[in-house]
C-alpha cells in the first residue's frame, strides 16, 4: 500500500490493488488506515518494549492493557490464568487491578521462568495475588496443577501469551478452554502476526502460524465459543475497532 498524508489538502490518499481512494485525513476511515500502519512500524521497533508496570517490565500494547482492564472490571473474575509471565508484568497488571477490585488471583504458567524475574515477582507487594508454575502450559500435569487450583464456583479468565505459533496456541485452547467460565473469554494475544509478514522483524510463515487464525479454526469447531470483540463500556466517537495487537483474539463462552 502507498499513503500519502496532505496536511494542507486535510487528506489521505491511498493506493493499493484495489486503487486508489482519497480520505478526508481528520476522518474515520483515515484513522484506521494510520492505526494499522502505527501498530505495524510501532510493532517493528518495539514500542511494546518500553512500558512497566508497579515496577516489573509489561511487554503489551498500552491500548490492549485498557481494553483488558474494562473487561476485569466487568467480570470481576475470581482467578485469571495466563500462560506466558517473562518479566511478570502483566501478572502484576492483573494483580494490581484484583487487589483494587478486592478478590482474586493471579495463576501464570511459563516454560522457563528466570531466577531474577522469579525472585522480583516473589518479592513484588502484589505476589500474594499470584502463583507462578513452571513448565509447558501444554503439558498435562502443568494442565492439571492450574486446575488444581481452581475452585468449582469460580469465575475464571484465561489469556494466552506464550509461545504464537498456530500449532502451540491451538493445543493451549484445547486444553483450557473448559476452564472459562460462561460469559467470560479465552484469549489467544498477538494475533497481529499475520499483519507483520512483510516488516523487518517480521517472518513469511506467519501469514498462517498465528494465534488469531488458531482462534477462528477453534471457534469454528467448538460452538460454545465466539469470536468477539467485548463491547466498549464508554464510546462517544464513531470508532468501534480496537487498535490492538490482538486481532480476533476475544473467544467468549457462551
Amino acid at each position: 500500500m502507498k499513503l500519502i498524508l496532505d496536511t494542507d489538502e486535510a487528506t489521505l490518499t491511498t493506493t493499493d490493488e484495489r486503487g486508489t481512494a482519497v480520505l478526508p485525513l481528520y476522518s474515520r476511515e483515515a484513522f484506521e488506515v494510520i492505526s494499522r500502519q502505527w501498530v505495524r512500524i510501532g510493532w517493528d521497533q518495539k514500542y511494546q518494549y518500553s512500558f512497566s508496570w508497579f515496577g516489573r517490565p509489561v511487554i503489551q500494547l498500552p491500548e490492549d492493557m485498557i481494553r483488558m482492564q474494562e473487561v476485569i472490571y466487568k467480570l470481576k473474575p475470581d482467578v485469571i490464568v495466563e500462560t506466558g509471565v517473562a518479566h511478570g508484568g502483566s501478572l502484576v497488571f492483573y494483580a494490581s487491578l484484583m487487589q483494587a477490585i478486592g478478590k482474586g488471583k493471579v495463576i501464570g504458567v511459563d516454560i522457563e521462568i528466570r531466577p531474577h524475574n522469579r525472585h522480583a515477582i516473589e518479592e513484588h507487594p502484589l505476589n500474594h495475588r499470584i502463583t507462578l508454575l513452571e513448565g509447558s502450559s501444554t503439558d498435562p500435569e502443568i494442565v492439571s496443577q492450574v486446575k488444581s487450583l481452581i475452585k468449582p464456583d469460580d469465575l475464571v479468565l484465561v489469556i494466552l501469551d506464550s509461545d504464537h505459533s498456530y500449532d502451540h496456541v491451538t493445543a493451549e485452547l484445547d486444553a483450557y478452554s473448559s476452564l472459562v467460565s460462561k460469559g467470560s473469554y479465552i484469549v489467544a494475544t498477538d494475533g497481529i502476526m499475520y499483519d507483520l509478514t512483510d516488516v523487518p522483524r517480521g517472518k513469511p510463515h506467519w501469514i498462517k502460524d498465528n494465534p488469531t487464525r488458531a482462534a477462528a479454526d477453534f471457534a469454528a469447531r467448538n460452538a460454545q465459543f465466539m469470536v468477539t470483540q467485548p463491547v466498549w463500556p464508554f464510546n462517544e466517537s464513531d470508532l468501534a475497532e480496537n487498535i490492538t495487537h490482538w486481532p480476533g483474539a476475544w473467544l467468549l463462552r457462551q
